[in-house]
């Protein structure tokens, strides 16, 4: 079984912590990756675009010509496909772009994420940051002195919330509560922080 070392916001070694081999040392299933974050950002979408067909566009009720006798095309409406300002052929309309993906397969794509993370040593694991009031200040020394830089995700316990008010007004760091924690976040980033519980509970769920 695997270490990491453990630092405190000060960036100094503080522990070793074990890493469950099911959940960061399996070979990275980069389809199941690319199936998860593909059903997620489908998922954002609102889906609120919209035409309207020949039926939907007001007027067009009286025709514009006689059917004979004038030398131009026959032609029934003013609002047909073909007519400026006419309907829109096949065009789209409100629809929702979610699709499932099975349970096996999400947790399959968080374990390779992680996994991956801890190959690439952008794994960081952090004893506690303790902030007794929410600061942004001292939490953007956290991350100078841990020598994180550059797009970061922060995975922090459920009830913390002192350290998400704390990075969310940071640049570039997403901050995230361990109960919400998905392949998306994981991946899109250069450096990976846990803190030790969000460790402890993610190996839980995961492994």
């Amino acid at each position: 079984m695997a270490t990491i070392e453990v630092k405190s916001t000060s960036g100094k070694k503080v522990a070793d912590a074990e890493l469950s081999a099911d959940v960061f040392g399996i070979e990275p299933n980069v389809h199941a990756m690319h199936e998860v974050v593909r059903a997620q950002r489908a998922s954002w979408r609102q889906g609120t675009h919209n035409t309207l067909t020949r039926g939907q566009v007001r007027g067009g009720g009286k025709k514009p010509w006689r059917q004979k006798g004038t030398g131009r095309a026959r032609q029934g409406t003013i609002r047909a496909p073909h007519w400026t300002g006419g309907g829109v052929v096949f065009g789209p309309h409100p629809r929702s772009y979610a699709f499932k993906v099975p349970s096996k397969v999400v947790k399959l794509a968080m374990r390779s994420a992680l996994s991956g993370k801890a190959a690439d040593g952008e794994l960081v694991v952090v004893d506690s940051f303790g902030f007794e009031k929410p600061s942004t200040k001292q939490a953007a020394a956290c991350l100078d002195a841990l020598g994180v830089k550059g797009r970061t995700t922060i995975v922090v316990a459920d009830d913390d919330v002192n350290s998400y008010l704390s990075f969310r007004n940071i640049p570039q760091v997403e901050c995230i509560p361990v109960a919400e924690s998905n392949t998306y976040d994981f991946v899109n980033n250069k450096a990976l922080v846990f803190t030790s519980a969000a460790l402890e509970r993610i190996q839980e769920v995961l492994g």
